[in-house]
């Protein structure tokens, strides 16, 4: 396996392929594919929709070029897999698109090829699922003829400190000399540095605890949060008086969504189920989670009752729709699950996002209705779900314009004082 003559192919150009190929393509020759054909025309103009890499990046990567056909990948001899890995509406694990980007990659494989997978997965996915698939198709032996490794994306949308290049990344492979060309490989371009784990398995289970981590501790503050509320008690300020313990840990309450904490624990806990192990700590942070959307809904039809508005009709603006701050990824957004509900009671709401893609969002939301510009003196509620910097910069007071005298604002991130809102998080 010599590093020098590596030939790479990414399978996948979304948030975690796009700045892989990119830096990559800074390295080694690069070809990155995607099915989407609209997506590769954009990205040969050096336009990236998802905002993850600017016109100068994707020009810097002078040895990578885009592509929908296979044929074009088919020189490469080692193949990196970014396909996203959701879960269906029963909160399982979908792995369609990772079996047919390794049905895709099984057809093309040579002898002494190398295919990594960067996708979400539960423990042993990789070596039980996908490995099958690129056998059976290729007709090669696994760690024969062909080598496998796992190393997990670590990519946060939206986030311009924290970059690829600067986040530690853990690698691993089939064999011991396959984990070494991989570290090595990765280690051309990550100047944070590498982590060999010892196995696929332990690669893939420590993803998904980052995240599973991380979900537990914001499901234990929305629970604080509800909690503070029934007590009358700002959440934010007793959060703030416990953060003055050395390791008290800093967790928001919010929504939780988006392609990583609010999927990733489905996965463990499938497996876990799998193999006879009920898991009720990481269950039970999802629940409360999943449900917060629902509880800020039903938080402003309280307000909008004392102020003696009836919700039914009651026209309502949602500032935000995509899953995080300063980002137009949609993915799993969880504001969805404030207009279900209060949909469900007959008001009438308006979602207003400067970062989201008005195409895409009602592609994948058709009932819901973007405005360019909010309406002055309009709102009956406003509901501040997502906390970009235009909303920040606008002001409560130029916010506050929106609506009426009687207008409830609440603000589910807690961007404005206690007292400049009639409820919060």
């Amino acid at each position: 396996m010599n590093i020098n003559n590596s030939k790479i192919g990414i399978i996948g150009l979304g948030y975690v392929g796009l700045p892989l190929a990119v830096e990559f393509g800074k390295v080694f020759p690069t070809v990155g594919f995607d099915i989407n054909e609209s997506r590769i025309k954009s990205l040969v103009k050096g336009i990236d929709l998802t905002l993850e890499c600017d016109e100068f990046e994707l020009q810097s990567a002078k040895h990578l070029k885009y592509t929908s056909a296979t044929s074009e990948i088919k020189t490469c001899n080692v193949y990196i897999v970014t396909v996203p890995t959701p879960i269906d509406i029963h909160k399982k694990p979908d792995l369609t698109p990772l079996k047919k980007s390794s049905d895709l990659l099984g057809g093309l494989l040579s002898i002494g090829d190398t295919v990594i997978y960067e996708s979400t997965v539960y423990p042993g996915c990789t070596e039980e699922v996908c490995v099958p698939i690129l056998e059976k198709k290729s007709g090669l032996i696994y760690n024969k003829d062909f080598h496998v490794g796992y190393s997990p994306e670590r990519i946060n949308p939206g986030d311009k400190k924290h970059r690829l290049p600067f986040i530690k990344k853990v690698t691993s492979g089939s064999t011991q000399k396959s984990a070494d060309f991989i570290d090595r490989l990765y280690g051309k371009i990550i100047t944070a540095g590498t982590y060999s784990a010892p196995s696929i398995k332990v690669a893939e289970a420590a993803k998904v605890i980052e995240n599973t981590q991380r979900d537990v501790n914001i499901a234990l503050v929305n629970e604080i949060a509800k909690i503070c509320n029934e007590l009358n008690i700002d959440t934010m300020e007793v959060l703030k008086a416990a953060e003055t313990k050395w390791n008290f840990l800093p967790f928001r309450p919010g929504l939780v969504g988006g392609h990583c904490i609010s999927v990733d624990p489905y996965y463990l806990t499938h497996k876990a189920q799998e193999i006879g192990y009920h898991p009720e700590v990481i269950l039970s942070g999802r629940r409360i989670n999943d449900g917060m959307g629902a509880y800020v809904a039903s938080q402003v039809t309280q307000l909008l009752n004392q102020n003696k508005i009836l919700v039914n009709g009651a026209k309502i603006l949602i500032m935000g729709l995509s899953f995080k701050e300063n980002c137009p990824d949609i993915r799993n957004t969880r504001v969805i699950d404030i207009v279900d509900k209060l949909n469900t009671h007959g008001a009438n709401i308006e979602i207003w996002d400067p970062w989201v893609n008005a195409e895409e969002a009602e592609i994948e939301f058709p009932s819901i209705n973007l405005v360019k510009n909010p309406k002055s003196q309009n709102y009956d509620a406003i509901i501040i779900a997502v906390g970009h910097n235009e909303f920040t910069k606008n002001g409560i007071g130029n916010i506050k314009k929106y609506g009426h005298e009687s207008t409830v604002i609440y603000d589910v991130k807690s961007i404005f004082a206690a007292n400049d809102v009639h409820g919060r998080l």
